[in-house]
């Protein structure tokens, strides 16, 4: 009996460190991979050819839709003659014609339909910034022209339905609640019907509208206090944190846990928040850049729990992946160029049901891209 107990015992103490081995492989193997940041690559023929000897123009605004369709709000009065050749009197050559500002492609790059511009009953932006498009497929616009104070709503066929501020030449001021200050971002908390402005070039905070309505809610600037509009003066990394925005206020995003997450560009960095403006954390992603700022655009990464923020940086030219956790930097897709797979003033960024992304630069880059999601990276749902 003696012997049959010690021999038990031997036997229980190389099983232990054994099951424990692999218990430790197993949860390093787990953590790996949850942490495992997506990859991309270039898909160099998206988008076809658009029709109608058409060129398009400073890509100011992205969206993807619930049906996967991808829009681009883009600017044609910013096209040069020579790129509108053909619209010379007399044609200076066979290309090209201003494509018109709204245009809808599909996920295999046709263009499905497009519209804007002046028409009755609202004020078409002096330069077109920012879309969005609802669960309910409205189309929301905004401006970052000198005069561009308002967002315009739209059925996805282009037909107006409401416009929130007017065209103003005053000066800013991030407390008056009738106009904007040339909006840079749109997001829809369609659970609220409330709309969340990124406010913008001209003032420096976040505010909050009835989507079906039009009436204010509620604003607020950096660290959830009220918004200031005094000039900082140049931004220096080495000096303490801004304690306000700076222009622009570039991007405004939800995310599925209710987290409301802000692009201030310049200062290099993302706000977050509660819905109701209490600030949570930011955190910094190349915070030595000087120039036009690191932090432009960004989309969800779109496993279960949003692990990854996919950030549009103008200035590096590159997107950053970044971990929502923690901001950390896991990885870099792109670099400053005119090849496929490059940029050149990388202006918007979104993500498509399937991890996709779909990006557009300004400046004199004009051009959309598609960075396809890589098997086996952050696909789970």
């Amino acid at each position: 009996m003696s012997t049959l107990r010690v021999r038990s015992r031997l036997a229980a103490m190389l099983v232990i460190p054994i099951m424990v081995s692999a218990t430790l492989v197993l949860a390093v193997s787990e953590s790996a991979l949850a942490q495992d940041p997506p990859k991309y690559q270039v898909d160099p023929a998206w988008p076809k050819e658009l029709p109608n000897n058409w060129i398009m123009g400073q890509v100011g605004g992205m969206a993807v839709d619930r049906h996967d369709h991808i829009w681009v709000l883009q600017r044609p009065a910013l096209n040069t003659p020579d790129e509108l050749g053909a619209a010379q009197t007399p044609p200076w050559s066979l290309c090209c014609l201003a494509a018109p500002p709204v245009l809808e492609f599909d996920a295999q790059g046709n263009l499905l339909q497009s519209w804007g511009g002046p028409g009755e009953g609202f004020d078409w932006p002096k330069r077109e910034h920012g879309i969005f498009v609802d669960n309910n497929d409205n189309v929301w616009i905004g401006g970052a022209g000198d005069t561009d104070r308002h967002l315009l709503k739209f059925k996805n066929n282009g037909k107006f339905l409401m416009q929130i501020g007017h065209p103003s030449a005053d000066p800013a001021n991030s407390t008056r609640t009738d106009i904007l200050g040339r909006p840079a971002g749109i997001e829809l908390d369609a659970e609220t019907h409330e709309l969340y402005i990124a406010d913008g070039y001209l003032n420096k905070r976040v505010i909050v509208f009835d989507s079906e309505t039009g009436a204010f809610k509620r604003l607020w600037g950096a660290y959830g206090n009220a918004p200031n509009d005094a000039d900082p003066g140049p931004y220096n990394p080495a000096a303490p944190a801004d304690q306000q925005f700076r222009n622009p206020v570039h991007c405004v995003h939800i995310s599925t846990d209710g987290l409301v997450y802000v692009c201030d560009r310049v200062n290099d960095r993302m706000q977050v928040f509660t819905k109701q403006g209490k600030f949570v954390k930011e955190f910094s992603v190349r915070p030595q850049t000087l120039g036009i700022g690191s932090v432009w655009q960004f989309a969800f990464s779109t496993d279960a729990h949003q692990k990854f923020l996919l950030v549009a940086d103008g200035e590096n030219n590159v997107i950053w992946t970044v971990r929502r956790e923690d901001g950390a930097v896991v990885g870099q897709t792109g670099r400053n160029g005119r090849n496929a797979g490059q940029f050149h003033w990388v202006h918007q960024i979104v993500s498509d049901s399937h991890g996709n992304l779909y990006t557009g630069e300004v400046d004199t880059g004009k051009r959309i891209q598609k960075f396809v999601l890589q098997p086996g990276t952050n696909t789970s749902h």
